[in-house]
């Protein structure tokens, strides 16, 4: 009771769902036979640890944009180099079972004739130090990015398009073959993570569950942040800038903490996505990438915790079917929702559904107080629910 008291029972029943399905949905794929049907079929389990990877990326947008004003056009940035981190490691483990059997360098080093493995490549071998790349890497560029951007108090839309600027210098970067990283191809046929067969059911499943683990943590911990004193900072500084600069406080330091921890959740989502959609490549640095993270989190509900994580699963169960069934409408379908939810639903889904509850309640109380008036002729004051 003190923790749904501290957190809000919304987070704690969120959290509570995605630990159960980490439990009931891996259980329903490898214990109940085929054809069952309650069974999750093996196809869905990288599918659906996609979408709870998804999910995280836009929780750790909702951070930065819906509780401190930052629009970041760039986030897919970190999820890409999260990602690249945990297929550098993927593909150390792949060993001599490549096609050139090289037990050092990876196939794609051997036909662009690498001599030796990059020294930026050295250490991919143990797990500990890719799990170490992958929050540290992210993390590290958002500190200097967002250091040099928040101390200039770069604001407002030139923010969002040096972010979305700097992924896509990164997309670039990346194509290229003397890069070290897999130019346009990427890094793909992995074999095993921590000695599993990485197409194994079991292994599938087990990915899965750590996805939806790692995701009711950060929701727990998105949770205490904002309904802290630090969280409350953070809104005053998203809502009224110029008046906490005023107050003494230092709103670039609350930004930069704010954009490095979403950026080391983007990383982590991106870590997560790599080994259950079985490649990363550059398309993952693409700009449009990070705009339909936007349009993830503002179907949901910015500032909510619950409105990303919903946004990012119905929007892309809605992408999953709509290009398989007309996948030329598909880009237009997209478009059409952020038009609609900006114009009809600016809340969001979550958002709007909260609103309507609130107004409700507000009805409600005037009509118990106008009730009250009429029987006593004395007019009972209705308290604001904001204060």
């Amino acid at each position: 009771m003190i923790t749904a008291r501290f957190l809000g029972p919304r987070v704690v029943w969120l959290a509570i769902a995605l630990l159960a399905a980490a439990v009931l949905v891996p259980l329903s794929n490898l214990w109940l036979p085929a054809g069952h049907a309650l069974r999750i079929p093996d196809y869905m389990m990288p599918l659906l640890g996609k979408y709870l990877a998804y999910a995280i990326l836009a929780l750790a947008l909702d951070l930065v944009w819906g509780y401190v004003g930052i629009l970041s056009l760039g986030h897919g940035a970190f999820f890409a180099l999260g990602g690249y981190a945990m297929g550098m490691y993927l593909m150390r483990q792949i060993g001599s079972r490549g096609t050139y059997g090289n037990a050092v360098l990876p196939d794609f080093m051997v036909f662009l004739n690498y001599k030796e493995l990059p020294w930026f490549w050295l250490g991919f071998d143990q797990f500990w130090f890719a799990a170490l790349m992958v929050v540290l890497v992210p993390g590290l560029l958002a500190f200097l990015f967002g250091y040099f951007a928040f101390r200039s108090r770069v604001t407002g839309v030139y923010l969002s398009i040096i972010t979305q600027a700097m992924t896509y210098a990164l997309l670039l970067a990346f194509f290229r073959n003397d890069m070290g990283f897999g130019g346009n191809n990427g890094l793909t046929d992995f074999k095993e993570i921590l000695g599993f067969p990485i197409q194994a059911g079991t292994t599938r499943a087990g990915l899965f569950a750590a996805t939806a683990v790692i995701l009711a943590g950060f929701v727990l911990m998105v949770g205490a942040i904002t309904r802290s004193k630090l969280g409350l900072l953070m809104v005053a500084v998203r809502d009224a800038e110029s008046r906490t600069r005023f107050l003494g406080w230092r709103a670039e330091h609350v930004k930069l903490f704010a954009f490095t921890l979403s950026a080391v959740m983007a990383g982590v989502a991106g870590a997560l996505y790599v080994p259950q959609v079985g490649i990363i490549n550059p398309g993952e640095f693409a700009p449009l990438n990070s705009i339909e993270v936007v349009v993830w989190t503002a179907v949901g509900g910015r500032g909510t915790i619950l409105g990303p994580v919903i946004g990012a699963l119905l929007v892309n169960g809605g992408k999953s079917y709509f290009t398989a069934a007309a996948p030329e409408a598909w880009l237009f379908i997209l478009g059409g929702l952020f038009v609609v939810v900006t114009l009809f639903l600016p809340r969001g889904i979550v958002g709007t559904i909260d609103h309507g509850w609130s107004a409700l309640g507000d009805r409600r109380r005037a009509a118990r107080a106008e009730k009250g008036a009429d029987e006593t002729g004395v007019v009972t004051p209705v308290a604001n629910p904001a204060e």
